[in-house]
């Protein structure tokens, strides 16, 4: 008996026309920005995924100022997993929430070390297993360390704007993550992810966005509307 072949959906009018308008945005915003990529400094990928780590509840330029002298003292994972967790602590106390992060990151180097023969695994199963590493963390490294598209990174201006330019009726990051993966071609889904964060941080902030200075003002269906 043969088996039956499962028909792809065709998406309906009201998507085609958002995709349509989502790729009009990205071209815009890759013009506007061709310049973005990550904030975080990094060398290798588990500088990166130190660096993500570390970015939790911080500023990405707080972070680019502390990693320096910790991968100076820490350059592996081997000797990050050796490290005492009061000298790690006193090297990353201006990140906030300094205790837990000194031991998501040695708990990671460990894991690295003890199960991945000291290299940043580059699946997304494998770094969930990792201490400190959640979706949005693996995401990171697996799109900008390896080139590997599996999601979206979510963070507070990709959630703010893409809910703005009627990409998605969620605020759950996890939901705002699943529509813009419907929404956009996975070969785009990481340099997507640095042009909503640039242009949150320099045009559509949170309190008062530039609409009269927005390059994509004529695509947003929230274009001069007060928050």
């Amino acid at each position: 008996m043969a088996k039956k072949t499962s028909k792809k959906k065709t998406p309906s009018k009201k998507m085609r026309d958002t995709m349509a308008r989502g790729q009009r945005i990205y071209k815009q915003l890759e013009k506007e920005f061709p310049e973005a990529k990550c904030a975080l400094l990094h060398d290798n990928p588990f500088e990166l995924l130190i660096a993500t780590i570390l970015s939790a509840q911080c500023t990405d330029e707080r972070v680019n100022m502390t990693t320096p002298a910790l991968f100076k003292k820490y350059p592996t994972p081997e000797k990050m997993a050796n490290a005492k967790q009061e000298d790690v602590e006193k090297i990353i106390r201006s990140c906030g929430f300094y205790r837990n992060k000194a031991k998501s990151i040695r708990g990671a180097a460990m894991g690295i070390v003890e199960d991945h023969d000291g290299k940043v695994p580059d699946a997304m199963d494998e770094l969930l297993e990792l201490p400190g590493v959640a979706r949005k963390t693996a995401n990171v490294v697996l799109g900008n360390a390896f080139g590997i598209n599996v999601g979206m990174v979510v963070d507070t201006h990709i959630k703010r704007l893409s809910y703005r330019m009627g990409f998605t009726s969620h605020t759950d990051p996890v939901k705002v993550e699943r529509d813009l993966m419907q929404l956009f071609p996975a070969e785009q889904w990481t340099m997507l992810s640095h042009l909503l964060i640039w242009h949150g941080r320099r045009t559509c902030s949170a309190r008062k966005p530039d609409c009269d200075h927005c390059p994509v003002a004529n695509d947003c269906p929230q274009r001069g509307v007060k928050n």
